[in-house]
């Protein structure tokens, strides 16, 4: 069974619901009345429901971590970069590269080109 939708709880669901859009591609749904903001990803692929968080809630205080294929980890950096969303250093792995950095509500994601490797 496939995974459709991911929750993620933010204290400013704006300013997430906009990173999101920026970087990422995705666009909001709002329904009337419902205080969840569905992103729909444009190429497939698993909604966010961006969820306000409890008062209680810590910011950042997670865990999972999202992962978003990329083909050029490094080119994608350099133009998040100049949108002003800075992704931590550029990992090697096994056959691929990935990047770290964390939404506006604390919440850790990251860029991977993992899915396009050659195994």
């Amino acid at each position: 069974m496939p995974i459709n939708r991911i929750i993620l709880y933010a204290h400013d669901v704006e300013a997430t619901v906009r990173f999101y859009e920026k970087h990422f591609g995705f666009q909001a749904s709002r329904e009337a009345g419902d205080r969840i903001v569905e992103l729909i990803p444009q190429d497939g692929g698993a909604s966010l429901m961006v969820h306000p968080a409890a008062k209680g809630q810590r910011k950042g205080q997670s865990l999972i971590k999202l992962v978003f294929d990329v083909r050029d980890v490094e080119a994608f950096s350099r133009r998040c970069a100049q949108e002003g969303l800075v992704f931590g250093a550029i990992h090697q792995a096994d056959g691929y590269q990935f990047a770290n950095a964390k939404d506006p509500s604390g919440n850790p994601i990251s860029i991977s080109s993992r899915a396009f490797r050659k195994i």
